[in-house]
């Protein structure tokens, strides 16, 4: 049952990767109508008697969305029965589930009524919550902790400092990014990394000033992470987790900056739009692992503290050998 476990849990994790590409190629594809105003049907019809790739397009997503969305209640209900032991697995099987249903009611509400560029740039980060939950159930489930012997680490408080401003400091990253995509800033600039190289401008409108601004936060998180990255490195060679973790999460924003700038100098290729969000993607779920780790960092300090106290104990309580003369 464990083994079958692992497998749906593996299928939902990609089903979750499916749906926020799948949303990114609607939004990058302008599919957004593609089914009228009707939701959850297209042109109120069930079979549409115009067929246009936008629909095509918009109509595959609410069906992968649909879809998995059943995936994830089924694997909820399924982990909080096999693991509902450890502490997380109720946390994240309820927020795997509302927050996949939060951004489809957003969606729906997009198509139906119409929303603004602001309210459409918050589908994406939801979703990327929706996302990392299922993705750290997957984790427990495999048992990832015991690999990277996470019930011994401890984490002091610069390293707890940054990894708690990253992960909320990502999640604003990743809304300019989306806000450059919903309002139609995506090519304002035909330069990078400046609007124009030919010299300092400030931006002229709102268009360039959503872009640029952007591209200034993305370049702060680019170099937070290289710096604790940095640290993780000189200081942490003893706590893999720490120490991989980190090299992974730099390793996925130097390819995400990569694709910002591909993606303004191949004129939004489609390929590299997606690879953009599939980066920042997996840059969060490594993100969201360490604030799970953070999580349990009072609960290994009490462990730690209180098997230190033992042995001392021990220690005085040991009678000495009798020696005779």
């Amino acid at each position: 049952m464990q083994k079958k476990l692992k497998w749906f849990a593996v299928l939902t994790t990609l089903g979750m990767l499916l749906i926020l590409l799948g949303g990114a190629l609607v939004t990058k594809t302008d599919s957004g109508e593609g089914c009228g105003n009707s939701w959850p049907l297209c042109h109120g019809q069930l079979i549409p008697s115009e067929i246009t790739m936008e629909l095509v397009i918009e109509f595959a997503h609410r069906a992968v969305t649909f879809s998995v969305g059943i995936m994830v209640l089924v694997l909820s209900i399924w982990s909080w029965k096999k693991i509902g032991h450890i502490r997380e697995t109720k946390f994240l099987s309820l927020a795997s589930f509302i927050f996949l249903v939060l951004q489809a009611l957003i969606g729906a509400a997009a198509v139906k009524w119409g929303q603004s560029d602001f309210v459409m740039a918050l589908h994406f980060g939801i979703s990327l919550i929706s996302f990392a939950a299922v993705f750290l159930l997957t984790l427990l489930i495999f048992e990832v902790d015991k690999k990277f012997e996470a019930e011994k680490l401890i984490i002091d408080k610069r390293m707890k400092f940054h990894m708690i401003g990253i992960t909320i400091y990502s999640l604003f990253v990743v809304y300019t990014g989306a806000l450059v995509r919903h309002v139609d800033a995506s090519l304002v600039c035909r330069d990078w990394p400046l609007c124009v190289n030919d010299g300092f401008y400030m931006p002229e409108s709102f268009h360039q000033w959503v872009q640029m601004g952007h591209r200034a936060a993305a370049g702060l998180i680019f170099i937070w992470i290289a710096y604790v990255t940095y640290i993780a490195i000189k200081h942490y060679k003893n706590q893999k987790v720490i120490y991989g973790g980190w090299i992974a999460a730099f390793s996925l924003v130097s390819l995400q900056v990569i694709a910002g700038a591909l993606v303004v100098i191949t004129r939004l290729n489609l390929i590299i739009a997606l690879a953009h969000a599939f980066f920042i993607t997996c840059l969060f779920g490594v993100l969201a692992y360490f604030i799970l780790l953070l999580s349990r960092n009072k609960h290994n300090t009490v462990i730690l503290k209180n098997t230190e106290n033992q042995k001392k104990a021990e220690s005085k309580t040991t009678i000495p050998p009798i020696t005779i003369p």
